[in-house]
């Protein structure tokens, strides 16, 4: 079994799924998955896989196609600046209670997060961003027909979110379909990749008391760290073609491509002590995007659509966590990792204020 030397150092291990595992376990930096698919964990040829062409529509997770059309670019624009103005409101605004942290993680965390940033949309808007109505396509259609008619043409009512007033302003069907589409993608993949990220964070700083007062120094290099180790966005997944035929021997033109962050972060080539927890790594680093074999939110022209929110809530949230004395529990001190599309830990969690 694989565990991180930060977890162990620190009196809990982290058990990975077998997948993760057997990938974790290779030391091939090029590497073949299955008989259409090719691993990447070599910095500079990732570098060559992301440069070869741009990201494609459907490689996103958020602006692909919606409502039978692709996402236009000033739509995909308004989205993010409609965002950034909603989380930066947010960060600023008191959390929610400390007790709707407790419970499993990361879903909890998900859960406050929504409550904190997007409870104050009418309903049904707010229903859009709900776990319980994403996870399930029929409630999904239901609430989707619910916001087509909310407000009223003419109506007076407005959501209190930038992103739920891009529906209410949509001026057809298809723009209000894709703003709803849109409302529902950007919570969901910001809730969930923040909530992922604190999660890996607070396990990974431990639940030694001392520890985590050293590492509160400095949130940011806590997070920075994190991203490092258990990086959320641990894969990224690129359609095959003529593009990256000729980048190396083992990718051929009808090869899909997988790139491995996770694996790239660990390797002792790029990383002194790659298994160690060291937030202290990040001091005086100006621009950790900038650090060799590091790419905690992608490279040049398929960078994540929200780094730039990510680790203020990150830190906003961590530091709610840490304030209200959350204390991480888990059978035996030991949590998985499952085969999810983010990668997070998985622990049950308890207010102590």
């Amino acid at each position: 079994m694989e565990e991180t030397a930060a977890a162990s150092d620190r009196g809990h291990s982290i058990v990975y799924a077998p997948r993760i595992q057997e990938l974790l376990a290779r030391e091939e930096k090029v590497f073949r998955i299955d008989a259409t698919t090719v691993g990447v964990s070599r910095s500079d040829l990732i570098s060559e896989v992301v440069a070869a062409r741009p990201v494609l529509s459907t490689e996103r997770s958020v602006y692909k196609p919606a409502a039978g059309a692709e996402i236009p670019h000033d739509s995909a624009t308004r989205t993010i600046r409609a965002l950034g103005k909603d989380v930066m409101e947010g960060i600023r605004t008191p959390p929610p209670p400390a007790r709707g942290l407790n419970g499993a993680w990361p879903y909890a965390a998900t859960s406050y997060l929504r409550q904190w940033l997007f409870a104050s949309d009418p309903l049904p808007v707010s229903l859009l961003s709900k776990r319980g109505i994403t996870r399930s396509p029929a409630l999904s259609r239901i609430v989707d027909r619910a916001v087509t008619v909310w407000p009223e043409p003419g109506g007076g009512g407005r959501g209190r979110t930038a992103l739920a007033e891009q529906i209410r302003s949509a001026s057809d069907a298809q723009e209000r379909g894709q703003a709803i589409a849109m409302y529902r993608r950007a919570t969901a993949t910001l809730c969930d990749g923040v909530a992922a990220l604190t999660g890996n964070a607070l396990w990974l700083m431990g639940p030694d008391g001392r520890a985590r007062g050293a590492a509160r120094a400095d949130l940011t290099a806590v997070l920075w760290e994190t991203l490092r180790l258990l990086p959320p966005a641990w894969m990224l997944y690129r359609t095959g073609g003529d593009a990256y035929a000729g980048l190396h021997p083992e990718i051929r033109r009808e090869d899909n491509v997988a790139l491995f962050p996770l694996l790239m972060h660990r390797h002792p080539d790029y990383w002194p002590e790659p298994m160690g927890f060291r937030p202290e790594r990040w001091a005086g680093v100006p621009d950790p995007e900038k650090t060799p074999a590091y790419m905690p939110f992608g490279f040049d022209g398929a960078r994540c659509w929200a780094k730039h929110l990510v680790v203020p809530l990150a830190e906003r949230l961590l530091t709610v966590a840490l304030d209200n004395r959350l204390a991480v529990r888990g059978p035996k001190q030991e949590t998985h990792v499952p085969l999810r599309s983010l990668l997070s830990v998985r622990f049950n969690a308890e207010s102590g204020a």
